[in-house]
């Protein structure tokens, strides 16, 4: 306890911000060890992720400090005269963890360059390649829970970092002292963007492959986040009609008070969304997370229901119509977890198609020539000739998601009929999740150790083909903790522990012939996940 009271009074001697200060000195006044302990007890560890976690003072808490450190380990990594640009959400505290980071940076020699208000993250990324800089920092937590924030960084090359990078900015953010010490501000070393970064972005985005139907009615929600803005004025741009949003979610909004959790994968948080959409009779519906990286999809299904399409529903059709849409050596890419059907597209077009591990920084890094890729949690990059953003991008999505919808409805056809056309042509993949959340993240180790141990043999009556333990490196790979296996008939699962979450996630894949009806098939291949999922419960035995 004495060491704890020690860490915090060192940390309060030295933090800027008045509420941290506030909240910190009462815990050392009442000597709380269990809050201290959760505070000093460990720490917010930076990796290719960046940072992400809870608001409140201490080192494993995000904050004015622990924000003012990573900046100075970034600056040690680059360098003084290395140019970075500066992003950031609408969350508690985000606008002020920017400027930190632009003082801090500016006053270790660097020039920072600050976005002109609170922008979706694709945006930042876009804006590291436009403005040449050699690092990127976008201040988000993107879906997470209200009171968290994040930090992410990006390279010169405007996709997000990986090791051995973010191993040494971790190093150089140990490396640093007090932050009250620190130089800020060095005169003529900021600049403050103006609106026409976002010009350049729109118009980067609405130059991709959008066909020329136009006509669709939208609606959208940003769910309390930073899209609707960008978002409104891409679809105007490209000659959309403005999409129709819902008005409790349509402003920014850091308590996010009309949902549980702000995820479009979550229960209940595509409510409001899917209520406007019937009243409005809309075509489609599309969701952005809050920093308006990832993209959901809703399609009518008749008599006033809604569903929304899986992640790699939209990437096996978003990719088939770049492909479409595009010409010459092309590459298109998805993630080990994604489904298996891209790659038959990729093959069946004559394109070639990469598969990386998860994450838009792997997938970005797939090989040359890549005009498309997504990873099933929603994330999609479309591109053209090239990917004018480096990253998901869940307004270019929006874009290519209105232009297939709208050149489909102008056929007298919907995207369920191109799910059913690709169904046909090249079998039903379905996919699904299962993930298991602990208490002890021992237990995950424990049950990856075991699987390890103890191969398996079959899952849900289906004889394992193979088993790949993605440790070792598989398929030129970089190695990543995870199983993979593939299961008789096509099947296939990928066990790996969450890099953010208490939790053993799990992805599984059928893929079921169609001989007769597509509806027909799809209740065949939903039985079947079924049957998988409970063999795996079992066979994990948490």
């Amino acid at each position: 306890m004495t060491d704890l009271l020690k860490r915090a009074r060192e940390w309060l001697a030295q933090d800027p911000d008045p509420d941290t200060r506030a909240e910190l000195s009462d815990l050392v006044e009442r000597a709380d060890p269990a809050e201290l302990s959760a505070r000093f007890g460990a720490k917010l560890e930076f990796g290719t992720a960046g940072l992400r976690g809870e608001l409140g003072a201490g080192p494993n808490r995000m904050n004015r400090v622990t924000v003012m450190r990573t900046a100075a380990g970034l600056a040690r990594v680059l360098g003084p005269g290395k140019h970075v640009v500066i992003g950031y959400d609408a969350r508690y505290k985000s606008d002020r963890f920017a400027r930190d980071t632009a003082a801090v940076l500016t006053g270790a020699g660097l020039h920072a360059s600050l976005l002109p208000q609170a922008l979706p993250t694709p945006v930042l990324a876009f804006a590291v390649r436009a403005l040449g800089a050699d690092a990127g920092v976008m201040v988000t937590a993107s879906h997470n829970p209200p009171r968290d924030n994040g930090y992410k960084v990006y390279w010169g090359d405007g996709s997000q970092i990986v090791p051995p990078v973010d191993a040494e900015i971790s190093a150089a953010i140990d490396a640093v002292g007090r932050v009250d010490e620190l130089p800020l501000d060095a005169p003529g070393t900021l600049t403050e963007l103006g609106e026409e970064i976002i010009d350049d972005y729109l118009d980067a985005i609405t130059a991709l492959p959008l066909g020329t139907a136009r006509e669709l009615s939208v609606a959208y929600t940003p769910l309390h986040g930073v899209g609707s803005g960008t978002l409104t004025g891409a679809f105007l741009a490209a000659g959309f009609e403005s999409p129709r949003a819902v008005e409790e979610q349509r402003n920014p909004d850091p308590a996010f008070p009309t949902v549980a959790f702000p995820n479009p994968e979550e229960p209940g948080a595509m409510d409001l969304i899917f209520a406007l959409a019937r009243a409005s009779e809309a075509d489609l519906v599309i969701a952005n997370d809050p920093d308006a990286d990832r993209c959901a999809v809703g399609v009518p299904m008749g008599g006033g229901q809604w569903r929304m399409l899986t992640g790699d529903e939209v990437g096996a059709l978003l990719g088939e119509y770049v492909i479409g849409q595009t010409s010459g050596d092309r590459m298109v890419a998805t993630t080990i977890v994604s489904s298996t059907l891209l790659g038959k597209i990729a093959a069946a077009h004559g394109v070639r198609y990469g598969e990386t591990l998860t994450g838009f920084k792997w997938i970005m890094r797939a090989g040359p020539g890549l005009v498309f890729g997504y990873e099933e949690a929603l994330g999609y990059s479309v591109g053209g000739a090239s990917l004018p953003v480096h990253d998901k991008d869940g307004i270019g999505a929006a874009l290519a998601v209105a232009a297939l919808a709208a050149g489909a409805k102008a056929d007298g056809r919907s995207l369920l009929d191109l799910l059913d056309d690709q169904a046909r042509t090249y079998g039903l993949h379905a996919t699904s999740q299962l993930s298991v959340r602990v208490e002890d993240l021992a237990l995950i180790a424990g049950a990856m150790a075991r699987l390890r141990a103890e191969p398996v043999a079959e899952l849900g009556g289906r004889a394992v083909e193979r088993a790949d333990d993605l440790a070792e490196g598989v398929g030129g790979l970089p190695p990543t903790d995870g199983l993979r296996y593939l299961l008789a008939g096509g099947a296939r699962v990928v066990i790996r522990p969450s890099g953010t979450e208490p939790k053993l996630k799990c992805y599984l894949e059928v893929v079921v012939p169609v001989t007769g009806e597509v509806a027909e098939a799809r209740q065949r291949a939903s039985a079947e996940l079924a049957e998988l999922t409970e063999a795996l419960r079992v066979t994990l035995g948490l």
